[in-house]
């Protein structure tokens, strides 16, 4: 019984004690999850930027092609050995690039 009025004398949690743990929980889901990803984001649209005609490319279904054309928002990527087999695709669908030569 005495344990039981010496903790609620006590009053548990304050408010500033559960304040701090959401800023701590709210500090490293930024730094585990929303920096991380930030970062890759930022690192996918400077590889896009760079684009250019006659780049090898790896697609995310796993297709390797080489960048004939380029639009706004689309490629036209050329795949194989057959010149006839050229499919227009989304930019976010590229996710390797690899310079031509010069």
């Amino acid at each position: 019984m005495l344990a039981l009025t010496e903790a609620g004398a006590t009053g548990g949690m304050t408010i500033a004690g559960i304040l701090v743990y959401v800023v701590v929980i709210a500090g490293l889901f930024y730094f585990m999850l929303y920096r991380p990803q930030k970062k890759q984001q930022q690192k996918a649209k400077a590889m896009l930027d760079t684009l250019e005609v006659g780049d090898s490319v790896l697609t995310s279904s796993g297709f390797y092609g080489v960048v004939i054309d380029i639009t706004d928002d689309t490629v036209i990527v050329e795949f194989g050995n057959n010149k006839n087999c050229r499919i227009p695709m989304q930019k976010a669908a590229i996710v390797q690039l690899e310079k031509a030569e010069s």
